[in-house]
C-alpha cells in the first residue's frame, strides 16, 4: 500500500483496482487530477500492480489518459448508481463493452532469485489494461459478498469508494489516517468552538 502525505498523492486503500482508478479523479482528491499525463498514468499502472515491474510502457500517451479517464467516469457513475439503489444503463453499457475485451496475457518466468515472477506476454495495449480494470468492476458488482462491503467515504469533500472488510462492517472512511483524522480534528474544533461560544454567552 502506498499512502501519500497530501490529497494529491497516490493512496491505495480501496481494496480493488477499479476503485483505485475512481480515486484518481478530481471529485475524490480535492482539486487534484492525478491522471494528468502519460507519465502519471504509467506510474499508476505500476503502482496498482496492473502491470509488473519491468514492463515496457512506451506506448502510453495522451490518448491512453483520455480513455482511462472515460472508464473512470463510467465506473464512478455505475458505482454511485448502484449504491443509490438505481441503475445507470449508459454507464453499465460502457463498462460492459470494455470488460468484454481480453486483458493482458500473463506468464510466469524465473526471477533473479530463482522464484517464479509474473510478467506479461508482450507490451500491453491500452484496450487490454482497460479491460482488466472494467472486469474488476464487473466482478465486484456481481460478487454478493464483495458488493455488500462497497462503501463511499463519509468524510466531507471525499467521494472515494472502498471495500469495508472491518469486523462488524463499521468502517466509515476510506482512510482512518487521512479522512478519519481530518474528521476527528474538525469534530474537535467544532466542540471547542461550541464551548467557547457557551462560555462567552454566560
Amino acid at each position: 500500500m502506498m499512502t501519500g502525505k497530501s490529497p494529491c498523492d497516490w493512496r491505495f486503500e480501496s481494496g480493488r483496482p477499479c476503485l483505485d482508478l475512481v480515486a484518481t479523479g478530481i471529485g475524490t482528491t480535492g482539486a487534484c487530477e492525478l491522471l494528468d499525463g502519460a507519465g502519471r498514468l504509467a506510474d499508476w499502472l505500476f503502482a496498482t500492480g496492473l502491470v509488473p515491474d519491468g514492463t515496457r510502457l512506451d506506448a502510453v500517451d495522451e490518448s491512453w489518459v483520455v480513455r482511462f479517464r472515460q472508464l473512470r467516469a463510467g465506473v464512478d457513475r455505475l458505482l454511485t448508481a448502484e449504491l443509490g439503489g438505481r441503475g445507470d444503463r449508459c454507464a453499465l453499457d460502457r463498462v460492459n463493452a470494455l470488460a468484454a475485451g481480453a486483458p493482458p496475457g500473463l506468464r510466469a518466468v524465473r526471477g533473479r532469485s530463482g522464484k517464479l515472477v509474473r510478467t506479461l506476454n508482450g507490451d500491453p495495449e491500452c484496450g487490454e489494461l482497460l479491460a482488466a480494470v472494467a472486469r474488476d468492476a464487473i466482478e465486484l458488482l456481481t460478487d454478493p459478498v464483495a458488493r455488500a462491503g462497497l462503501r463511499r467515504c463519509e468524510a466531507g469533500g471525499c467521494r472515494r469508494f472502498y471495500l469495508d472488510t472491518s469486523r462488524g462492517r463499521r468502517r466509515r472512511w476510506c482512510s482512518s489516517e487521512v479522512c478519519g483524522n481530518r474528521e476527528r480534528v474538525a469534530r474537535h474544533r467544532r466542540r471547542a468552538a461550541a464551548r467557547s461560544s457557551d462560555a462567552g454567552g454566560s
